[in-house]
């Protein structure tokens, strides 16, 4: 589209206007006009103006062209080129708008861009600032579709191989879906008919800016849940919504939502849309699901079919165990037909008891008979004599060491006139050196006992002391 280059002499030329408000005297150059009385403007005068009038005649536009030349910079700004087969303009989108977007952009998609055209005076280029960006037709989407299972697809996250088993009876299953919309209603629903089943819902949006952010952090959130933490870990997670065109399904083929459900180390089912309805969530998940009540079908058996199931096999077990136990019974019974009668495998054990009984009676009368003859010899040996002698012999000696035990008693000595010393502690005293040093002494005689003071040496002479009697007949045995 043409615009043209506005007229100098119209009311609403910028540079009229400009001219306008500058006095008729005010010569800012500092030189007078060479025959024009139109003074010159300044670059940055001009540019604006240009601006001014691009932005007021194209303030909304929508533009539809091929990207080309796409770029996301560092600050979040996505910069690229839309184009014909005859022309191109610039385009950037801020940060706020780019983050919003519902697909990710890339060179030769054909889209719609709406916003508003501006200059960028720095340069003396036009540009399209973009609001919003969508993918022209479903074609054009279909094509964005194809090129991004293509890519995916190459790095292995559709493989089979990689597709987990869905566990036969989860006890806690995540869902992944609208909290307001049917879908949730018909997943617990049929839930409830099949196998009532602990359900943990995660509220998401499911098409429109940012919903592909938040089904792609809900299945990773369910993902990083502890198995022992306050929230219970599912066994399976379902990702669910209703059905829609391609439009609506397109935060399902997002690369953020096909890598989330690629990468989960919990089963998944991918339930979006109707049974002709298919996204790339379809294919990174471990099952895809038509509906997503047949999502609920495929996470639990039915509870009555499984009773069934397992009464059938319970009662073909015990079959089996009754059948067996009879056969090993006849077993049993055929086996017990060849084995001897009781008697005859008793019998040598009770002929070989008899021969021991005998054998042992044999030699208990031998043994006491042997006794009986040594009793009887050493009886014998015991004559009235022989113990009459040696009992006399015996007497004699036990009297004779009696008389000696008199004899050597102390207390008969003290009644022939001798008298035993000790000192104040006791002790005996055998000395008359002892003597002098204990300073008190007891002398015992043979009725009593007398008290003494020892008070030093004696000048006194003392008589001569008799010689002692011969001893009588008889003592001399004893000293």
């Amino acid at each position: 589209m043409a615009v043209p280059f506005p007229d100098p002499a119209s009311e609403t030329d910028p540079a009229a206007r400009l001219l306008a408000e500058t006095a008729p005297g005010d010569n800012r150059s500092g030189s007078p006009p060479s025959g024009d009385n139109v003074p010159p403007l300044s670059v940055s005068q001009l540019s604006a103006a240009i601006k001014r009038t691009v932005e007021d005649g194209f303030a909304r536009v929508r533009v539809r062209g091929e990207l080309s030349g796409t770029k996301r910079a560092a600050s979040g700004h996505f910069y690229a080129a839309l184009k014909d087969d005859n022309a191109l303009i610039d385009m950037v989108m801020w940060k706020g708008q780019a983050g919003r977007l519902a697909f990710r952009p890339e060179d030769g998609i054909e889209v719609i861009a709406t916003g508003k055209l501006t200059t960028y005076p720095g340069r003396s280029k036009y540009q399209l600032v973009v609001d919003s960006l969508e993918v022209a037709g479903e074609g054009a989407l279909m094509l964005l579709f194809e090129k991004l299972k293509a890519r995916l697809g190459a790095e292995g996250l559709f493989d089979q191989d990689r597709k987990q088993d869905i566990p036969r009876l989860p006890a806690v299953i995540g869902v992944v879906t609208s909290p307001t919309g049917a879908v949730i209603r018909d997943i617990l629903h049929r839930l409830a008919d099949r196998f009532p089943m602990r359900v943990i819902v995660w509220p998401v949006l499911v098409q429109g800016d940012g919903a592909a952010a938040q089904v792609a952090n809900a299945v990773r959130g369910f993902d990083a849940l502890a198995p022992d933490g306050p929230i219970p870990r599912p066994d399976l997670v379902i990702v669910a919504r209703g059905g829609g065109s391609i439009e609506d399904l397109w935060a399902f083929n997002e690369e953020v939502v096909v890598r989330a459900i690629a990468e989960c180390r919990i089963p998944t089912i991918s339930a979006v849309g109707h049974e002709t309805d298919t996204t790339l969530a379809d294919y990174a998940a471990d099952r895809r699901a038509p509906t997503p009540t047949a999502a609920a079908e495929m996470a639990v058996p039915v509870r009555a079919e499984l009773q069934e199931l397992l009464a059938t096999w319970n009662g073909r077990m015990i079959g089996a165990a009754n059948r067996q136990q009879g056969l090993w019974g006849e077993r049993l019974t055929a086996l017990a037909r060849h084995l001897p009668r009781r008697e005859a495998l008793y019998a040598p054990q009770r002929q070989r008891l008899d021969d021991s009984g005998d054998r042992l009676d044999r030699s208990q009368r031998h043994r006491l008979a042997v006794t009986a003859e040594r009793l009887a010899t050493r009886t014998a040996a015991l004559r009235p004599a022989l113990l009459a002698r040696r009992w006399d012999r015996d007497r004699a000696r036990i009297e004779g060491l009696g008389r000696l035990l008199v004899g050597l008693d102390p207390r008969a000595l003290l009644s022939r006139g001798y008298a035993m010393v000790r000192d104040a502690g006791g002790a005996i005293v055998t000395t008359a050196g002892k003597a002098r040093g204990a300073g008190h002494l007891r002398l015992q005689f043979a009725d009593g006992e007398v008290p003494v003071a020892v008070g030093g040496d004696d000048p006194s002479p003392r008589p001569a002391r008799k010689p002692a009697p011969p001893p009588k007949k008889g003592q001399g045995e004893l000293f």
